[in-house]
């Protein structure tokens, strides 16, 4: 009997050992404590994060980076000296760490200064996931890192942070699953106050370059900033928070069109589900309903007929339909105090809830996208058969898109030919060809050791679905109010 305990207790020590294994290590960054190995000395001058901003409550552990509210805005404090940065990163003493930081963001040196023209300054309102980078013997180090709210850091225009403003550290999006994370609390980032394991986000990119990111500002809530994307606060506008909108009609929809319409009146969306539903499944309802007034930031969950879509994410970042209503520009910038009374139906992205959970535990220990030729989606037509006749040829859809309709018959002669020649019916058919997407791959860091907090993840399920593809699409989306 004891030799069989014995069996057992090994049996759930090295169980234990290898759940532990497959925990990616995260280290916590609390705002105002400087880096180890920053790639800018942290003295105050290049950036100031806002200590002591209680982290929100999250409404998805998955957050899209046109979700309205997702960051705070300040007018009276300037969080991020860009210029600055710039003439440290443009220095030739520091031309190393220019090459390594281009790198990094995926540029070349030269470039630097027009990247750093594209950011826009904001403050976390969440606790956020990223990939971070110390630099250490001439070399960018990349380390995954939660981000406290109230941090401040450069966005891009797909809403991404990508640029921690205090040390110029460059920032990635966090590539791994929130679930299996262990947050670890050491060199003086304390566990802060306000830390809920179930508040902590990820953020995923807008499908749409944004003109402009709808802030909350941190001083007064009950003001909205619309902040031009690329600027750092000179061309503000402000626009009442508390006022309220009605939720629109978004039963037929697809979930990109509402997730668009919604954000339009600074809503934010969630999905009640495990995963992103496909861009283009059918919307059937929301909560709460058409003609509740919401204020801004407020959360609007879509009911989704999930099985009407083509894949999870799919129709989100193509370029018809993603950026509003076709033919319809933008709401001028000026114009950011009545929002539009109606929604476009154009397609937007809402985010999902699921939680990215790191365990609360203490403990002192060492430390696709699917589509093909069977999709549909407004506007984007359905696949038509192929059909061959005696000699034609045959059609093909390109891969992940629509495919056409081709078909060959021979040439009718109306007239008979000379009796000196002959000619055969003849046709050709060149069927339209794609090249697969590429398929990026992802990395895994491994974990360090060393006495230090840390916090293993929780056993519940979380949701994350696949985000929505980011490039650059044929028009710029706006976020929130105009």
């Amino acid at each position: 009997m004891v030799r069989r305990l014995a069996v057992l207790l090994a049996a759930v020590l090295i169980l234990s050992g290898c759940s532990e294994q497959r925990l990616f290590v995260v280290r916590a960054v609390a705002a105002g404590i400087p880096s180890l190995a920053p790639f800018f000395e942290e003295d105050g001058s290049l950036g100031k994060d806002r200590r002591g901003l209680a982290p929100q409550e999250a409404h998805s552990g998955l957050q899209q980076g046109n979700t309205p509210g997702l960051y705070g805005g300040t007018r009276d404090q300037q969080v991020c000296d860009v210029d600055r940065l710039k003439d440290f990163l443009t220095d030739p003493r520091n031309r190393q760490k220019a090459r390594e930081w281009a790198r990094i963001v995926g540029i070349t040196p030269d470039r630097i200064e027009d990247h750093l023209d594209d950011l826009t300054p904001v403050l976390l309102r969440h606790d956020t996931l990223v990939k971070n980078h110390d630099y250490k013997k001439g070399k960018a180090v990349p380390y995954d890192s939660l981000l406290e709210a109230g941090i401040a850091v450069l966005v891009n225009d797909q809403g991404l942070p990508a640029v921690k403003c205090s040390c110029g550290n460059p920032l990635k999006a966090f590539d791994k699953d929130p679930e299996k994370i262990s947050v670890k609390f050491e060199d003086g980032n304390k566990k802060w106050a306000g830390y809920e394991k179930s508040d902590v986000v990820t953020v995923k990119p807008s499908p749409k370059p944004l003109e402009r990111i709808a802030l909350l500002d941190v001083d007064d809530p009950d003001t909205a900033i619309n902040r031009p994307v690329g600027t750092t606060g000179e061309q503000d506008s402000t626009f009442d928070a508390t006022k309220q909108h009605e939720v629109p009609p978004v039963a037929g929809m697809t979930f990109d069109q509402a997730g668009q319409a919604l954000a339009r009146l600074g809503l934010a969306v969630a999905y009640d589900g495990d995963e992103l539903p496909p861009g283009d499944a059918a919307v059937t309802g929301s909560t709460p309903g058409p003609g509740t007034p919401l204020a801004f930031a407020e959360t609007v969950t879509l009911s989704v007929d999930a099985d009407s879509g083509s894949g999870p994410g799919s129709g989100s970042s193509s370029d018809s339909g993603s950026g509003g209503t076709p033919g319809t520009p933008p709401p001028a910038e000026s114009d950011t105090s009545t929002p539009p009374s109606t929604p476009p139906s154009g397609s937007g992205t809402g985010s999902t809830p699921g939680k990215g959970t790191p365990s609360d535990e203490e403990s002192e220990s060492g430390g696709g996208t699917s589509s093909g030729s069977g999709s549909t989606s407004p506007g984007g037509g359905t696949p038509s058969e192929t059909r061959s006749t005696p000699g034609g040829g045959t059609a093909s859809s390109p891969a992940g898109g629509t495919a056409t309709a081709t078909e060959s018959t021979p040439v009718e002669k109306t007239t008979p030919p000379p009796a000196s020649s002959s000619s055969a019916p003849t046709a050709s058919s060149t069927p339209p060809t794609a090249g697969p997407p590429s398929v990026e791959p992802t990395s895994m860091e491994p974990t360090s050791t060393g006495p230090t907090v840390s916090e293993p993840a929780a056993s519940g399920p979380v949701s994350s679905g696949p985000a929505s593809s980011g490039g650059p699409g044929s028009g710029k989306a706006d976020q929130g109010p105009a």
